[in-house]
């Protein structure tokens, strides 16, 4: 059988990205209808972002490129984790369910940073 997968979806960080894009989205779901064009859409979005970029960086063709796509992805996991404090504060999920995610976002945040360090490392080694 063909194995039809692009390269980032063998990628831990992008399937631990993607786990997190699907909780927050189905989480979303129970918002009320006045936020869909506001916070719902925001949580959406900037989760959806954090896979995007990691993939968008992967297709990428030198290492410098895949870092600077990489770096705007952890800025996308920390505009999902503030609208989920938003949405905390507004009382559309709870405390227990925000620690949730801040400890999701923080083992995400590590990987990220393990696939940053390691593009580095790659891009220092072509320059010798």
């Amino acid at each position: 059988m063909e194995n039809n997968d692009f390269g980032f979806e063998q990628h831990t960080v992008w399937k631990k990205a993607r786990d997190f894009k699907r909780e927050v989205c189905k989480d979303t779901r129970a918002f009320p209808p006045e936020e869909k064009y506001r916070l719902t859409d925001q949580l959406i979005r900037s989760s959806r972002s954090v896979n995007a970029l990691i993939s968008e960086g992967h297709g990428r063709y030198t290492y410098p490129e895949q870092i600077n796509d990489c770096i705007p992805a952890r800025d996308s996991l920390s505009e999902t984790i503030n609208h989920l404090i938003d949405a905390h504060d507004e009382e559309y999920i709870t405390e227990e369910k925000l620690q949730y995610y801040k400890a999701k976002g923080k083992e995400l945040e590590r990987l990220m940073n393990g696939y940053i360090g390691y593009l580095r490392e790659k891009r220092d080694e072509q320059k010798k």
